[in-house]
């Protein structure tokens, strides 16, 4: 029998007053994929992932991870879990060093020196260990963020723009470094994101939003053949301009 999605999502709907940023979504994504939740601002994608977190609640709706209901039972998921955004900040007075160590106290990490120590040659952070983290440039910081959310080593984990702010030459090693991740843990990886050629890289699966809804899923390459373009980047300008399948935009 095959094994049962690692997060599933039925009928979601996140209503704020007259507004409805999450309208009726549904979906399954499978343990060991990567799958980008794409669409233009606003389609949702924040919401969504802040409910899978548990730190929205639905209006209605199911959410299954791990075998287990959320938000009813996220407590049981979220040692499982991690979450990276560039835009979510940590202690600014901290420094690197001393928020790591926290949140990997908080995670109840083991061998938390032997962790870090992993975590400051993997993702190029022992130069700015010991500094301030409010001192950072925006581009450390996201690898910081990437840091604290790989201290758990999370079977699912949860990527807000994982490469923003980072230079082509760090933005590509961040992404070989989360395959590496993905293909010796098995985990499953969801990211949010603006980059479609990070997206072809990663990705197995697409999830594109607009405007509340899913309106389209697949593979990077079914999706180019579906709406007959050459690359990811002109199916999601069609997908956010509201182009539907097949047609043919001169």
């Amino acid at each position: 029998m095959a094994e049962p999605p690692v997060i599933q999502v039925e009928d979601l709907r996140k209503q704020y007053g007259p507004v409805r940023a999450v309208d009726g979504i549904g979906f399954d994504i499978a343990r060991g994929a990567t799958c980008a939740l794409l669409g233009g601002n606003g389609a949702g994608k924040t919401t969504t992932i802040a409910m899978l977190l548990g730190l929205l609640l639905p209006t209605s709706g199911r959410i299954h991870i791990l075998g287990e209901e959320v938000p009813r039972h996220h407590h049981r998921v979220l040692p499982r879990m991690n979450f990276s955004s560039p835009y979510v900040d940590l202690p600014q007075r901290l420094t690197v060093a001393e928020n790591l160590t926290v949140y990997a106290r908080l995670y109840g990490v083991l061998r938390v020196r032997e962790r870090l120590a992993a975590l400051r040659r993997d993702l190029d952070i022992d130069a700015f260990f010991q500094r301030p983290y409010g001192s950072l440039s925006a581009g450390q910081k996201t690898r910081v963020a990437l840091a604290k959310a790989l201290l758990n080593e999370p079977e699912i984990l949860l990527l807000d723009e994982p490469t923003a702010s980072l230079d082509p030459d760090t933005a590509d090693r961040i992404r070989g470094i989360l395959t590496d991740y993905q293909r010796h843990s098995g985990a499953t990886l969801l990211l949010a994101s603006h980059n479609m050629s990070e997206v072809e890289r990663l990705c197995d699966q697409v999830i594109m939003l607009r405007t509340g809804r899913v309106v389209a899923s697949g593979a990077p390459r079914e999706l180019i053949h579906r709406y007959g373009r050459k690359d990811m980047e002109e199916v999601f300008l069609d997908i956010a301009r509201g182009i539907q399948s097949g047609e043919v935009v001169e």
